[in-house]
């Protein structure tokens, strides 16, 4: 380790990126701050990479970290996702990152997943010298130490999660541990070090992790994009200087704003107008198109909601289509609050947001139960209305933010296909026809894994629907129970004979509004 920098002007940190993480020693913990590619120390991780393919250590790392941090392919966390420079990873989401979810699944590495808000929350309590994170998220889930303790494979063994009964309620103890090294980003640096995200997408979770680092006599290295002349105004700071200890400027390709743009300035900057207009994007009628409208029927005026990422970012763009986002008020796990959140690798940031916060802070308004509303994916579903997200097949993703916000959420609504792969559909005059039904199936016996209980939400009193192209489920007292078909589909044939179990079908079954399948005049 290095000895800590005191109060001085920038010069005695700015380094390269090759000379920053040189720092780290073998057997660390490194904690890495990140939003899909929001956020992202992607110079840092670059060296990080090139300075063990040069065979120049570290070794027997342990990475964690909240959000998904990753392009599906290279970028992100899969610079870290070689046997060797790795020993351990707790990671909120894994989908962005195949790279290290193939040493995950082929057992190279010890490999946990836990959700998101609890990550992010931790590197608070580490910073504060707690005993960890106690909280309700999680329980009755995969998490959950009696369901696994979010251990993903078999040379994965200790137990970083406990059940803890406290005041007569059972409670989920998530482990503090050590922080050695922290890997954070921000937009720019004063002259003393002080670091500013004002055109950062996200504040995400940098200054708990700085924290973290620095009360665990760790080291915190930050890429920025630029280097300010003077001293930044103290209320834009969100790490201090005295928490930094190198600064390192990136290059241009290795700072981009998200992994799909390089710089968007909407994505943090008010609307130029109290009501600004949002232009409809063109959205085919397929099924994701049917899905998204029979959802947003479910958004109730005033509502302040998440809409999760695939399927249910569609909700957004139908919501924009009639004119409702001055009605509800969106919001993202990573911070943003209001606006039109984006989709795909822009996932994380939102369009002229009202506001942005911090990440944990966000996660803290969520497991209060401050959602009123809920959208989220679904891999599969069983008859008992359990959901798994998180591993399917041989792909591993993760909950992520998915357990904090399916437990907490008052009215949750599921969304994805009947079927998946290769399913094609056409819609005209209100109607639903399947040209081609998809191979796999999302309804099963049982999940195999629990990234949502329906028994625990049914405790909680929680509204929940599952809404497919074609049908409309809701959890029932015994399951699930179908309320709504699609027109032009029969119910037998295209729903009951394709579930592998037999749901409950409600005595006022009723048709799925026109409106799903045509545009509205």
């Amino acid at each position: 380790m290095i000895m800590h920098t005191k109060p001085t002007r920038i010069s005695a940190k700015l380094c390269s990126a090759a000379e920053a993480v040189a720092l780290i020693p073998d057997r660390a913990t490194v904690a890495c701050s990140g939003f899909v590619g929001i956020g992202h120390p992607e110079a840092l991780t670059v060296a990080l990479e090139q300075r063990h393919l040069a065979g120049n250590g570290p070794q027997a790392l342990t990475l964690i970290y909240a959000a998904g941090q990753g392009d599906g392919a290279d970028r992100g966390l899969n610079h870290l996702a070689h046997a060797g420079l790795l020993k351990r990873v707790i990671g909120g989401h894994w989908g962005l990152a195949p790279k290290l979810g193939r040493l995950a699944l082929t057992n190279q590495i010890e490999a946990y997943n836990l959700p998101q808000g609890v990550v992010c929350q931790l590197f608070r309590d580490i910073a504060a010298g707690r005993p960890g994170c106690i909280t309700h998220v999680g329980l009755d889930t995969s998490v959950d130490p009696i369901h696994g303790g979010g251990r993903l494979n078999a040379c994965t063994t200790a137990d970083i999660v406990e059940r803890v009964e406290l005041g007569g309620r059972t409670w989920l103890w998530y482990h503090a541990h050590a922080v050695d090294v922290a890997l954070i980003r921000a937009a720019a640096a004063d002259i003393h070090g002080n670091l500013i995200m004002d055109d950062e997408a996200t504040i995400g979770d940098v200054l708990a992790i700085a924290q973290a680092a620095r009360n665990s006599r760790g080291i915190v290295l930050a890429q920025v994009r630029r280097l300010l002349d003077g001293p930044a105004d103290p209320h834009a700071v969100r790490v201090p200087g005295i928490l930094v200890d190198r600064v390192v400027v990136a290059a241009p390709e290795h700072h981009h704003q998200t992994f799909a743009e390089i710089a968007n300035r909407t994505y943090y900057e008010a609307a130029p107008a109290l009501h600004t207009a949002t232009v409809p994007q063109p959205f085919a009628w397929d099924e994701r198109r049917v899905i998204a409208e029979r959802a947003c029927d479910e958004l109730p005026d005033g509502a302040i909601a998440n809409i999760g990422i695939g399927i249910p970012e569609g909700i957004a763009r139908v919501a924009a289509r009639r004119g409702w986002l001055d009605r509800i008020t969106l919001t993202v796990e990573s911070g943003p609050i209001g606006g039109a959140p984006a989709g795909g690798l822009s996932f994380g940031a939102a369009t002229h947001p009202l506001a942005i916060i911090d990440q944990a802070a966000q996660f803290d308004f969520y497991d209060g139960r401050g959602l009123d509303f809920a959208a989220l994916g679904a891999a599969e579903i069983d008859g008992e209305g359990n959901v798994n997200v998180s591993h399917v097949g041989d792909r591993l993703a993760g909950v992520g933010g998915f357990i904090n916000i399916s437990q907490t959420a008052r009215r949750l609504v599921f969304c994805c296909s009947f079927n998946a792969g290769g399913l094609d559909i056409a819609t005209g005059d209100g109607r639903l026809r399947i040209i081609k039904e998809g191979r796999a199936a999302k309804f099963v016996p049982h999940v195999r894994h629990l990234s949502f209980s329906a028994a625990r939400a049914r405790r909680i009193g929680q509204e929940v629907l599952y809404v497919t192209e074609r049908a409309v489920f809701r959890l029932a007292a015994h399951g699930l129970e179908l309320i709504e078909t699609a027109p032009g589909i029969d119910v037998e044939t295209q729903i009951l004979a394709l579930l592998p179990f037999k749901p409950a079908i409600s005595p006022l079954l009723k048709s799925m509004p026109s409106s799903a399948f045509q545009e509205s005049p």
